[in-house]
């Protein structure tokens, strides 16, 4: 189980939208190249971009509505950084790059930081470097929103919520992708799932 503020989520019961093993066929089926050069390698997606850009493949199916992301993922020698992804999303196809959506990384921010943030104005945006990150480490990540409530959690912990008061409307954002940001990184047992939350009163107990 799952405790955010106001939720509690189990991953387990949620709906499944996507869980299918990254190979060769599945990811010349399931995604699309935007930038950047990616190829599957052992059960794993992997991004390579020497650029100091965002290089991103997209899933082809949008996913609407409340969405959680749930994946292992790590840096790839001799990069030291970033593993980012993005859901409830649009796609600028005049510029070809990442148009509103939620964004949420590990190791980045050009410090090695956990954070989140909301393109592609970027004027919302939040990160820690409490959580200490380690290139080469396979990392379990979990991150998603459920309206306007954003969550990044990192080997079963919670590293950042966030409340977004002007939420991203995801009955028509629904743009799902990985990105390689000036990195070589690599992604695999990708699942997206329906977060299904139960409301849960937050109370202390009467301590003395």
């Amino acid at each position: 189980m799952i405790k955010l503020l106001g939720k509690r989520l189990e991953p387990e019961t949620m709906p499944v939208l996507y869980d299918t093993p990254i190979t060769e066929d599945s990811f010349l089926r399931d995604f699309e190249v935007r930038d950047g050069k990616w190829w599957v390698e052992d059960g794993w997606l992997i991004g390579e971009n020497p650029n100091m850009s965002a290089a991103i493949t997209l899933l082809k199916e949008s996913f609407y509505g409340p969405v959680f992301l749930d994946f292992y993922a790590k840096v790839l020698p001799p990069s030291t950084h970033d593993i980012n992804c993005m859901w409830s999303g649009s796609w600028d196809e005049t510029h070809n790059r990442r148009g509103l959506a939620y964004v949420a990384g590990l190791g980045g921010f050009w410090d090695r930081k956990v954070g989140f943030e909301k393109s592609d104005a970027y004027k919302l945006v939040a990160a820690t470097k409490l959580m200490d990150f380690e290139a080469d480490h396979m990392y379990h990540m979990q991150c998603g929103s459920i309206g306007g409530h954003v969550f990044v959690l990192v080997d079963g912990v919670v590293a950042l919520e966030i409340r977004d008061p002007e939420p991203i409307d995801q009955t028509k954002n629904g743009r799902v992708g990985f990105e390689a940001f000036s990195t070589r990184v690599a992604y695999r047992d990708l699942k997206i799932l329906r977060a299904d939350y139960t409301p849960a009163k937050e109370t202390y107990e009467k301590e003395f």
